[in-house]
């Protein structure tokens, strides 16, 4: 596997950054729970929303390089879901109000969520329609 460590290791230090900035903001005294703190909400919000989509879409991607997916094809999803995460991660952790960081970061996850998830389907349908296939008695085909 050559691809999805590439885009695993650069997601997971865009999540330490986000992170940091969680801790950060921490600092002024809220230890769990935002504490009405709407800047501390909003870092919250972009490192959970993070948690919440990039291991699925990493995992997927590891599923699908194992699988022999194209590398070009892999790295337009990791490249995609990159993108995506540091636009809604500025949006949310470094900005009051990015729209457009935060619209583009949502549907670029989306896009690379939906691609992942039915290019899984796919090669597991196909695996499966094969072994059928090739498990099929002699006798019943005949």
């Amino acid at each position: 596997m050559i691809v999805t460590p590439l885009y695993a290791g650069l997601l997971a230090l865009w999540y330490l950054v986000l992170s940091v900035r969680v801790v950060q903001r921490r600092g002024h005294g809220v230890s769990l729970g935002d504490g009405g703190d709407d800047v501390l909400l909003r870092r919250i919000r972009g490192h959970g929303n993070f948690g919440e989509y990039v291991p699925l879409i990493l995992l997927m991607m590891a599923l699908l390089e194992a699988g022999q997916t194209s590398i070009y094809l892999l790295h337009a999803i990791g490249a995609t879901l990159l993108v995506a995460r540091l636009l809604h991660g500025i949006s949310l952790s470094f900005t009051a109000k990015w729209k457009f960081g935060r619209f583009w970061g949502t549907l670029l996850t989306f896009i690379a969520l939906l691609v992942a998830g039915g290019l899984c389907v796919y090669h597991g349908v196909l695996g499966h329609l094969l072994w059928c296939c090739a498990h099929t008695p002699a006798a019943a085909v005949q």
